[in-house]
């Protein structure tokens, strides 16, 4: 697969980690993104040696290129969310939670296509089935949310956000993750571009550090009172990729 080249459709973030793989192996890789994917997100992938496709307005187009580029030039797909194996690598990190918290009340997941949430719920109410996992999503465009109340997988439209890596479908024909997020999850949350911005700032002042939108999602829900933590709660903080004129905006700017 390597000597022929790997592709696959992202938000930024798989896109950098598969094309830091496919240099450490000597590989090619070929990333398709959508123009809603921020500019940095995009340098970055570049910056590690990637091909990148700039296709259409939404993560959907993105993964109709990609089928082509399978299909007519004979890629080998690396996708990012709806695969066992991809599933798999991200419940690990479920695993890494629960040896420094062993029984967690509960662990809030940001929730995209569902790779993430679903491996680590996977893991988690493997080994403490008491806690609660809980998917927590931005209020623009959550596809994983409305497919989940809807009983189906449906697509949205995608809609500037600051949590942009988790935007995108998760695929009409979705073939693991649906079916394990509906499984598996305790409850999904949504939270508005306000309260995604003052847990922004609110991690910065604390902690110092500057996480990216999709990450603060779980500490949002938390600010704004939509989840009450319990006994030990965990926050996945699953990114720090923001562009740094995004991030002076959202520190600058309290009524964002």
């Amino acid at each position: 697969a390597l000597a022929r080249g790997v592709v696959t459709a992202s938000t930024g973030n798989h896109g950098r980690a598969l094309a830091d793989a496919a240099r450490a192996a000597g590989g090619r890789a070929v990333v398709c993104l959508s123009r809603l994917v921020p500019a940095n997100k995009v340098q970055a992938v570049r910056d590690l040696g990637a091909e990148v496709r700039i296709v259409g307005r939404s993560q959907d187009e993105a993964m109709a290129e990609v089928a082509r580029a399978v299909a007519e030039e004979g890629l080998a797909e690396v996708p990012p969310f709806d695969a066992a194996a991809v599933v798999a690598g991200q419940g690990t990190l479920g695993l890494e939670i629960l040896t420094d918290c062993p029984a967690p009340s509960a662990v809030l997941v940001p929730l995209s296509g569902g790779g993430l949430a679903s491996g680590v719920a996977a893991a988690v109410k493997a080994l403490s089935p008491a806690t609660r996992v809980i998917g927590v999503s931005m209020a623009r465009g959550a596809a994983m949310a409305a497919s989940l109340a809807a009983g189906r997988p449906v697509e949205v439209e995608e809609e500037p956000t600051l949590a942009d890596s988790l935007g995108g479908g998760i695929g009409l024909g979705n073939l693991v993750t649906f079916a394990m997020c509906r499984a598996l999850l305790d409850d999904v949350v949504l939270v508005t571009e306000g309260e995604i911005a003052a847990a922004m700032r609110h991690i910065h002042a604390v902690t110092g550090d500057a996480v990216e939108g999709a990450a603060a999602v779980g500490h949002a829900a938390i600010l704004s009172g939509r989840i009450s933590p319990g006994r030990d709660t965990v926050c996945i903080l699953s990114g720090a990729n923001v562009a740094p004129e995004t991030f002076t905006r959202v520190l600058e700017d309290p009524a964002r």
